[in-house]
């Protein structure tokens, strides 16, 4: 399925960072510093301004875990667990198995980074199967939510903040012991970017194991067996697309993964609670943030751009 209309934006939100071509709101996001980089994902700022009053209903879907510092706004979230509401603090979310519906009432800033499937089992915190498709506070895991919003000066830059996180997490992982996650969890992450067509059998001989062994390492360091590993990849590599937020030659490529437009709409309609139709006609500004970051990191991770160069939709 190509994109045939724009996306749909909501006029009430005014982003602080910028926008795509097609008027998506972005984030400031960028790799961690080389020396995180076994551990973290990526690193985002988000700072959008609305209405006092005004309420954005949207949702979050992340094939990661990872650690958001809620600044400011009024958020609710309907977890696995039930619905929880924040209004800031620093809360540890774990990946998804699909969408969550996620609201924010009022302005809204939002510092966070994502976590290397694997980092929980190197460092010998809780599996993160334990946390699918749940938030729970920081505390729970790595560090107080107090330590978190301490190292973050509210008159700071993003790229200030984002460097005082690295040094929270840095200390975290050197306490922690500091041992990197399994080789053949990094090696599936990368197929998981690069081909998440690709049989399992065949996923397993490239990393060089039996499928047995692929599917106890990777259920344990991404929480689900690799085939709804690489079934979210997909689905996510083609929500970015549908957003505007992916590589528009890569749009034939994205679409192919698919048998038809029937087990698209059925997929996604799955994981995301609507049609690819009604997911580009209603605005998705929260939830295209996350996919932007994700994209951004996955073209650098697969040597497509460079960290700090242009993405293809700005």
């Amino acid at each position: 399925m190509q994109r045939r209309n724009r996306p749909a934006v909501d006029p009430s939100i005014a982003p602080q960072q910028g926008i795509t071509r097609d008027g998506q709101p972005l984030s400031y996001n960028r790799a961690p510093a080389p020396d995180l980089a076994p551990w973290l994902g990526r690193l985002y700022v988000t700072k959008v301004d609305l209405p006092k009053d005004y309420t954005v209903s949207c949702g979050l879907f992340s094939d990661t875990a990872c650690v958001r510092v809620q600044m400011a706004g009024d958020w609710t979230a309907q977890t696995v667990d039930g619905p929880i509401t924040t209004q800031g603090g620093a809360f540890y979310f774990g990946p998804h198995s699909r969408r969550m519906p996620i609201s924010v009432t009022g302005s809204f800033v939002s510092v966070g980074y994502i976590i290397r499937p694997g980092t929980g089992t190197a460092l010998k915190l809780a599996r993160v199967g334990e946390f699918l498709d749940k938030i729970v506070p920081t505390d729970v895991l790595t560090a107080p939510s107090d330590d978190f919003l301490q190292a973050l000066e509210p008159d700071a830059t993003p790229e200030e903040w984002l460097q005082s996180i690295e040094g929270l997490v840095r200390q975290q992982v050197e306490r922690l012991g500091g041992a990197a996650p399994d080789p053949v969890t990094a090696r599936f992450e990368e197929i998981s970017l690069r081909d998440p067509g690709i049989s399992v059998s065949d996923a397993a001989a490239e990393c060089g194991v039996d499928r047995r062994k692929l599917e106890r390492v990777v259920s344990r360091d991404f929480g689900l067996p690799p085939k709804q590993v690489l079934r979210r990849a997909r689905a996510l590599d083609m929500a970015s697309h549908l957003r505007g937020v992916a590589d528009a030659r890569e749009g034939d490529e994205i679409a192919l993964r698919y048998y038809d437009e029937s087990h698209l709409i059925h997929e996604f309609t799955e994981l995301f609670g609507m049609s690819p139709r009604q997911f580009v006609t209603r605005p998705q500004p929260i939830l295209t943030l996350a996919l932007e970051s994700r994209q951004a990191r996955r073209l650098e991770a697969l040597h497509r751009i460079e960290p700090g160069q242009a993405r293809p939709w700005e």
